[in-house]
């Protein structure tokens, strides 16, 4: 039950740095932790695809981040 709670809270709090994206860069790294904490509630829960996918998408959004600030 515990494993539950803290993948509902990663997921939603990836979603919601998702979605304030558009407000400030900083919102894209915010959203590449909550990748990373999706990705531990994925091996945590066993569903080790889901982790593996989260953490390239954690890798992904870094890399935004990082190509954000180039374009200011």
């Amino acid at each position: 039950m515990a494993i539950t709670i803290y993948g509902v809270c990663a997921v939603t709090f990836m979603m919601i740095m998702y979605a304030c994206e558009s407000r400030h860069r900083r919102f894209i790294l915010a959203f590449a932790l909550g990748c990373l904490l999706s990705s531990a509630y994925g091996f945590l829960s066993g569903a080790w695809p889901f982790g593996v996918v989260e953490a390239i998408w954690s890798l992904v959004a870094v890399r935004r981040f990082q190509l954000s600030g180039r374009a200011t």
